[in-house]
């Protein structure tokens, strides 16, 4: 039952930021892993994590996303605040799942070499089983 939620949520979460048109007008793309060759700024999703979460009728999961915002330059927020408005709406169904809560739990800012910075976000999403 457990097998597929994280990817799931990851497709899901994937769609939806991609088809965000104001987040497209700021960065240059958003993937699915580290590219191999983009120019910054741009998304990436990281690991999904899943642990065991459900009610005492339907068993559940709770899925941990990380996403990434990878810039160089002056470090502007409105990507960060678009990728953060846009994952409220991943609430929904994801294939044999329902994702029925999502929650920033964490966020980082790190600055890089070469001018660069990362701004990290860890989504937790409770599912429950569909089925």
């Amino acid at each position: 039952m457990t097998g597929g939620v994280e990817q799931a949520v990851r497709a899901r979460a994937l769609a939806l930021l991609a088809a965000d048109a104001a987040l497209a007008g700021l960065v240059h793309g958003v993937f699915d892993g580290v590219p191999p060759r983009v120019t910054a700024p741009y998304v990436s999703l990281g690991a999904a994590e899943g642990r065991d979460w459900g009610t005492k009728d339907r068993p559940g999961r709770e899925v941990r996303l990380t996403l990434a915002l990878i810039g160089t330059g002056d470090a502007d927020g409105r990507a960060a605040a678009r990728i953060e408005a846009a994952l409220a709406a991943l609430r929904g169904a994801a294939e044999d799942w329902q994702i029925v809560g999502v929650r920033v739990l964490r966020t980082r800012f790190a600055f890089q070499r070469d001018s660069g910075w990362r701004h990290e976000l860890v989504v937790r999403c409770r599912c429950l089983s569909a089925a």
